[in-house]
């Protein structure tokens, strides 16, 4: 399973290897047990875009939109268990 770094260890882990060049891109990332694939696209993206993207939060543009999120997973949820129990006392009933 792949494993999901915040943007501050992106950008960290990016400066860290501008620190440290000569250790290479391999034993930077090896040193910061992150693959050197994963090191070369963040300070690829970082310097084309001057930003990094972080999927760990769902990037939401605000925390408004990120409690929108939430609460439609919580009503979608809640409507799936509505409907189990609907369907259970349809069961019951007959």
């Amino acid at each position: 399973m792949a494993k999901h770094f915040d943007k501050q260890f992106k950008l960290d882990a990016v400066q860290y290897y501008h620190d440290h060049r000569e250790l290479g891109l391999v034993g930077c990332a090896s040193n910061l047990g992150i693959s050197q694939q994963s090191l070369s696209r963040w300070q690829k993206e970082l310097r084309e875009s001057g930003d990094l993207e972080c999927r760990g939060s769902g990037n939401y543009s605000s925390d408004e939109a990120k409690e929108i999120a939430r609460l439609k997973r919580e009503l979608r949820d809640a409507k799936d268990a509505l409907d189990v129990l609907k369907k259970a006392i349809n069961i019951l009933g007959e």
